[in-house]
């Protein structure tokens, strides 16, 4: 069974940090892509940021270039999100996916609220 559980959310302050985690299990994590999606309140899912199999070009959503960071270890089957300078148009809430035999799996995300 595809697992794949995230934490790392809370509530922050405007220019605050957040290090998303997600923790995956039920196939072999080396072989995919990772992405981290999110959904603010009202609005559709938003594709954020990915990363290659082997860890090496990720790409972002322009919105968060150059504040976010995302990044993987193979060996703990973990994808992380490092999410600096945050805004409160960040807030939302996130999930990490996978896409097996064309189906996007996620999780069951972790809440960002980003407010003074």
């Amino acid at each position: 069974e595809v697992r794949l559980v995230e934490s790392g959310g809370g509530s922050v302050q405007p220019g605050g940090s957040l290090n998303l985690s997600c923790v995956v299990s039920g196939f072999t994590f080396s072989n995919y892509d990772m992405t981290w999606l999110r959904q603010a309140p009202g609005k559709g899912p938003e594709w954020v940021s990915g990363i290659s199999k082997s860890g090496s070009s990720p790409y972002y959503l322009d919105s968060v270039e150059g504040r976010f960071t995302i990044s993987r270890d193979n060996a703990k089957n973990t994808v992380y999100l490092q999410m600096n300078s945050l805004k409160p148009e960040d807030t939302a809430v996130y999930y990490c996916a996978v896409k097996i035999e064309d189906k996007l799996l996620k999780g069951q995300g972790t809440q960002v609220t980003v407010s003074s």
